[in-house]
């Protein structure tokens, strides 16, 4: 790709994601939403029709195999990851993968060997990681706003319970995979210590999926992390980096639009905003251009060791819990 070039998207999947995938792309100038695939010819065409796409597909190897598409995004659950990115990457077409990446870490290294060893570029969607609000929190932390860091806690539960995924094995269901790697991500994004000790607790439902969890971690730089996931309630969503002179209010560890900045005895400074976003993915496809217009093989704001790293801390806490899935 050139620097001037339109980077053309093809979505893999036709459900809620794809479509927040798509409404970003039509906001964009230099990323275009070219064509969508799915299982369903019919639910191709009306996705097509309502986002203006210009290509539908009954098939994922269809969009796959479209030389017009720059970049495919993944946007099947977590269990149907595997075999559609392997594919793409068969087909050397560079990837960028919903969140959780894979099913587990046995699946991630998998694709990330397979695409060093193709030389093709992949990436994993985790939004939060490439919006402008990391450089900022990053920032005030360098600049010893608060101290040096000490206690990192989040929570990200949303009640989900009438999705049908959500209670199934076979889907990799349960909170950890879906919102839990966003609050495994918010501690990661602001500390890359490695992490001595992980243990959690969860509530599981009648299938083995864990519906509720709560993780604490201790980082060999002396912070301890508390984070807690759910597909059963209404969170407060709320992240907080805390040291000793003060700490840092992040609003919604899923889509960050305020920092708030507290010092001594939770004196209030300031209140930092984002800046005005189209839905805030915009930021992964413009990074995933980026890279591909540098020759890259990996986004540099979520390097493949640290997807990989994330998906090995999940594995990890899921064998604690005897959280199973089919494809473990």
């Amino acid at each position: 790709m050139t620097h001037d070039s339109l980077m053309r998207v093809g979505i893999v999947g036709a459900g809620w994601i794809a479509e927040k995938a798509a409404i970003t792309l039509n906001g964009m100038a230099d990323c275009e939403a070219y064509a969508v695939g799915s299982r369903s010819m019919e639910k191709a065409e009306g996705f097509a029709r309502k986002w203006g796409i210009a290509r539908a597909y009954g098939s994922y190897t269809e969009v796959i195999n479209d030389p017009q598409v720059d970049l495919i995004y993944v946007a099947t659950p977590h269990s149907h990851h595997y075999d559609v990115t392997r594919e793409a990457i068969m087909a050397g077409k560079a990837c960028l993968v919903e969140k959780a990446f894979m099913a587990n870490s046995r699946q991630t290294k998998d694709i990330l060997d397979l695409a060093h060893e193709r030389k093709v570029f992949i990436a994993e969607a985790i939004w939060t990681r490439y919006q402008p609000v990391v450089g900022i929190v990053r920032g005030l932390i360098a600049d010893g706003r608060i101290g040096q860091p000490a206690l990192i806690t989040a929570t990200l539960a949303y009640n989900m319970m009438h999705k049908e995924r959500i209670h199934r094995p076979e889907l990799c269901g349960g909170a950890l995979l879906d919102v839990g790697v966003y609050a495994l991500n918010f501690v990661r994004m602001f500390t890359d210590a490695p992490i001595r000790t992980i243990d959690g607790h969860c509530v599981q439902n009648d299938q083995g999926m864990d519906l509720t969890n709560a993780v604490t971690m201790v980082l060999e730089n002396g912070v301890v992390a508390n984070v807690q996931s759910a597909a059963t309630c209404v969170g407060d969503n709320i992240g907080v980096i805390a040291g000793p002179k003060g700490n840092l209010i992040i609003d919604n560890i899923n889509n960050p639009q305020t920092v708030t900045v507290n010092g001594p005895n939770r004196t209030y400074v300031e209140t930092i905003r984002v800046p005005r976003q189209i839905t805030g993915y915009e930021y992964q496809f413009s990074a995933c251009r980026q890279a591909l217009i540098d020759g890259l093989l990996e986004p540099r704001e979520m390097p493949h060791e640290e997807t990989l790293y994330i998906m090995q801390l999940m594995d990890q806490l899921r064998r604690k819990w005897g959280v199973r899935y089919p494809m473990d």
